[in-house]
């Protein structure tokens, strides 16, 4: 008989965007491992993105406790005078040297001194009740959070700390000091500081979706055991991929999906498109340029001014199984990597999704970095440094000239790639639960 796991989990649909998939995921495929998920939500959420197809996908008769939550971003909105509704990650992280307004600053600094460990801390006025109610109900084996936001691990953590629960403490993204995060003075910050350690220090095992995330834990706090984090990759689900009948596109088609603001964006890409043109090696007509998701004001503002506008196909945000079919009708895929202090370590979540597609990728990122490295291992792509024009151009070029001669040797390692299925994900979380309740009966 399957065990009970509490998932707490603030991104979960109708909630859209990349969030959202690996807890999805593991709620669809951990059953087959002996974990019967049981999720606890928020029933009001601000999400960035909203994707209401993402509802069919929850198994039909798993329980799903969906509890208030106390948002602040109507007073962000109001403050900063924007329009009731408006989605606010993408235009919060801005690129370096970019002038904030004082409404902007003020709004920052409330977030930054107030909201510990993030804006979604007012979930905590009701979802220890209803971890109580869930825990007497239905009884519950194990609890697993997903964080940011970093709340969630604070709710499992009660969990842990009320009802002896064992915990999985899963991360998407570092805590403290990250590139979204905000910038705190002395007290909010060692107030944060002290949560984030009391977390893995407590949890009994943490989850990381990209290595990085564990050497930044260490990093801050070396005397906790370095045994207890565990990389368990974010990746791809093949059943999400449709049936797509290849045919060669009329234009060359280049696509990204996702979010793009502030030190994310398609300036060296659009750099080396003009020298392209300018040379004679492309042509507008024959090139389409296709971005799917939400923008920042500045990358909007990129779009209407380039020279190449007219090949520019600009999508919103759209269901995941229609972003999924735009991404296999495409000829080359763009992945970039924000400009930070921590680009070597940052390993996209839609990177598996694109490799799932066995279609070539471009990234846009440091040449000695983990995207490098799965890149080279899986032999899905080819990388660039945002500063290197030149390699761009020629990356492009070539895969162009691939799409026009219809000639071309991509020949991904197919092995490696299908072993990112998010099968594969659920089992290692499985595993690591299995082991805490092994580890407790001894």
């Amino acid at each position: 008989m399957n065990k009970n796991l509490l998932i707490v989990a603030y991104y979960f649909p109708p909630s859209g965007g990349p969030g959202v998939q690996r807890v999805l995921k593991h709620v669809r495929y951990l059953p087959e491992f002996g974990w019967n998920p049981i999720v606890l939500t928020v029933s009001n959420g601000d999400f960035p993105a909203r994707d209401e197809s993402l509802m069919k996908e929850i198994p039909e008769g798993m329980h799903v406790e969906r509890t208030h939550i106390y948002e602040p971003y109507d007073i962000y909105r109001l403050l900063t005078g924007k329009k009731k509704g408006t989605a606010i990650d993408v235009n919060v992280i801005k690129k370096d040297g970019q002038k904030s307004g004082f409404t902007d600053k003020l709004a920052e600094f409330i977030r930054a001194t107030f909201f510990i460990p993030d804006a979604r801390v007012g979930w905590m006025l009701s979802a220890p009740k209803a971890v109580d109610q869930l825990v007497a109900k239905l009884g519950i084996d194990a609890v697993y959070s997903s964080s940011p936001p970093y709340t969630c691990s604070l709710i499992a953590r009660y969990a842990k700390r009320k009802h002896g629960l064992p915990w999985v403490a899963g991360f998407r993204d570092p805590w403290t000091g990250f590139i979204s995060s905000p910038k705190r003075w002395s007290i909010p910050s060692a107030i944060d500081r002290a949560m984030e350690r009391s977390v893995f220090t407590e949890a009994d095992e943490v989850e990381c979706a990209w290595k990085g995330i564990i050497k930044d834990a260490l990093g801050k706090y070396p005397e906790i055991d370095a045994g207890k984090f565990h990389h368990v990759p974010n990746g791809f689900d093949s059943a999400d991929y449709p049936t797509v009948e290849k045919s060669r596109n009329e234009r060359f088609t280049l696509t990204y999906t996702g979010s793009m603001y502030g030190r994310r964006n398609p300036a060296a890409l659009f750099e080396a498109i003009e020298r392209l043109i300018a040379d004679g090696s492309l042509k507008q007509d024959e090139i389409c340029l296709r971005f799917i998701g939400r923008f920042g004001t500045e990358v909007h503002e990129m779009f209407e001014s380039a020279s190449f506008r007219e090949s520019i196909e600009l999508i919103s945000y759209i269901p995941h199984h229609e972003s999924i079919e735009y991404l296999m009708q495409s000829d080359l895929l763009l992945l970039i990597v924000d400009e930070s202090k921590e680009s070597e370590e940052i390993v996209p979540g839609k990177v598996y999704e694109y490799m799932g597609t066995k279609i070539p990728i471009i990234a846009i990122a440091p040449e000695k970095s983990a995207i490098a490295g799965l890149m080279h291992e899986t032999r899905a792509g080819i990388v660039a440094h945002q500063s290197n024009i030149d390699k761009i151009a020629s990356i492009v070029l070539e895969y162009f000239t691939q799409w026009k001669t219809g000639s071309g040797d991509f020949r991904p390692d197919t092995e490696l790639i299908n072993s990112f299925e998010r099968r594969e994900s659920a089992r290692k979380l499985a595993s690591l639960l299995d082991s805490i309740l092994l580890r407790n009966k001894k």
